[in-house]
């Protein structure tokens, strides 16, 4: 059990800043404006399930997707590690203009349903977000492992949603610079998770046999010459 929760815990830590719910308020305000409370806190449900649907989906087929294009699990780490070591630069260093353009914005305020996309896909389901369950699963071999890491998702999920749920009283009480210091907080986190991601995965390569099998023979060659 005390294995379960400490996975847990660790897919929590790893995913919630590259997730970043509380980045999403802004976004969320911007699109349900002018739409009843109820509305609103459907589209929060309805893109906490999605995001849910879509990161559980990533765990769960991980292994399928690493052994049928035949990656191993340090390239897997080390992929991830640079996906989300650029997120965490971006989040970092903020540019000046916002992640999804005025015309996208536009569109999703006449849209009957906005809780797919942009909300869970792209703003909490992205790439960054599925380089970390699939990074996570990838050093998992086991049932309990998998069940951990799905623990730690939905934990991120329920942080997701009662962001959303709560938007108003989050912007009023942190406001822009608040959570700007807040997203620049993440990235920083958000880069040490990528640093030992990548250092894991170069750590794995060393000690796997395509590394050692070359020099040792490279080794034997030598001494029996």
């Amino acid at each position: 059990m005390i294995g379960i929760i400490e996975i847990a815990l660790i897919t929590f830590l790893a995913l919630l800043p590259i997730s970043n719910p509380f980045s999403s308020v802004p976004l969320f305000l911007s699109l349900t404006k002018g739409h009843t409370r109820e509305w609103s806190n459907k589209q929060a449900l309805m893109a906490s399930i999605f995001m849910a649907g879509i990161l559980l989906t990533f765990l769960w087929s991980g292994a399928i997707i690493i052994e049928f294009f035949g990656i191993s699990i340090p390239a897997i780490r080390v992929a991830g590690g640079l996906i989300i070591m650029k997120v965490g630069f971006g989040m970092l260093n903020p540019k000046e203009t916002e992640e999804l353009s005025d015309e996208i914005k536009e569109e999703s305020k006449t849209k009957s349903d906005i809780s797919f996309t942009p909300l869970a896909m792209p703003s909490l389901a992205g790439p960054g977000s599925i380089s970390v369950v699939i990074s996570m699963a990838a050093g998992s071999d086991n049932l309990p492992g998998y069940i951990a890491i799905s623990l730690g998702v939905l934990m991120v999920v329920l942080v997701a949603y009662l962001s959303m749920r709560g938007a108003p009283f989050i912007s009023k009480i942190l406001g822009v610079t608040g959570l700007d210091a807040l997203t620049r907080i993440m990235g920083f986190i958000l880069i040490c998770v990528a640093f030992q991601f990548v250092l894991d995965g170069i750590g794995g390569y060393i000690e796997s046999k395509d590394f050692l099998e070359p020099i040792i023979k490279m080794i034997k060659s030598i001494t029996t010459s």
